[in-house]
């Protein structure tokens, strides 16, 4: 914990990262950040004790630069950093849907790139980060990231190969609960529930689900029959369920997700 790190365009996960970095032991003295907006900058070195520089400066001096800006900007980023970028520096690259091989081309040949997708979580240290090694990330450098936003939750490595699927199911995924909770918030109304008391039994029975499917050891489909009595409740919403093809519409979804970041990779913004 002794290098130093820095964190480019830092905004929501970039500042979750540095909050569970410290907390996880980094003295804010080898924290570096870059900012697009000044104001920004000095909000985090007030609130942190980081150290705001360029994005020059940051590729010049800190061991590892982890790259947070939108996919659409990451190309002027990567023009901005080339001449400043030494050999030994790790790249970690947060931006959905753009390979390993955009930033070896675009930096000093040799240069270790590490691609992770993080999902929002992060800002309370629940996160899901994913990680792939380019062509030049050694063992250590995908320890090093594992060290890194293992401080803000749960690592797993998989071939980049794979990115895009885990963007589709973890990095969009919080998403995707937010929305059905935001829907049967507005059944509890329906039902005649206030909203505060329905929103109040949704969150708590996602928790207490959520820590059944990560403590139990036991498949989701045995953890839905304990539930689902014959003739019950709950089978006569699961008929629903079915009836209005919501599996086929989830499975869907995360295609078209997944198809996005594969279309980000090649540049469109369409």
């Amino acid at each position: 914990m002794t290098q130093k790190v820095a964190v480019l365009g830092t905004g929501k996960i970039g500042e979750a990262l540095l909050s569970g970095m410290i907390r996880a032991g980094w003295t804010p003295a080898d924290l570096l950040v870059t900012a697009r907006r000044p104001e920004r900058a000095e909000e985090l070195r007030t609130r942190y004790g980081v150290t705001p520089v360029t994005n020059a400066e940051a590729a010049k001096t800190a061991d590892t630069l982890i790259l947070t800006v939108k996919p659409q900007d990451m190309g002027t980023l990567l023009d901005e950093l080339a001449p400043h970028v030494p050999t030994d520096r790790l790249v970690i690259s947060g931006a959905a849907g753009i390979p390993t091989s955009f930033f070896e081309e675009r930096l000093a040949a040799g240069t270790p790139v590490v691609r992770v997708m993080t999902n929002t979580p992060a800002l309370v240290d629940e996160a899901m980060s994913v990680i792939s090694p380019g062509s030049h990330a050694t063992e250590a450098h995908l320890a090093h990231a594992e060290e890194i936003f293992g401080a803000v939750g749960k690592t797993l490595r998989v071939p980049e190969s794979q990115q895009d699927a885990c963007t589709a199911l973890s990095g969009s995924g919080p998403a995707y609960f937010f929305y059905l909770v935001e829907a049967m918030t507005d059944a509890g109304i329906l039902l005649g529930l206030p909203r505060d008391k329905a929103h109040d039994l949704i969150v708590q029975s996602a928790i207490g689900a959520a820590v059944m499917l990560r403590d139990s050891g036991e498949h989701p489909v045995k953890l839905r029959e304990n539930v689902t009595s014959p003739a019950g409740t709950t089978i006569n919403a699961i008929r629903e369920l079915e009836n209005h093809g919501v599996r086929a519409a989830l499975i869907a979804a995360l295609e078209a997700a997944r198809d996005r970041s594969r279309q980000l990779a090649s540049g469109s913004n369409s």
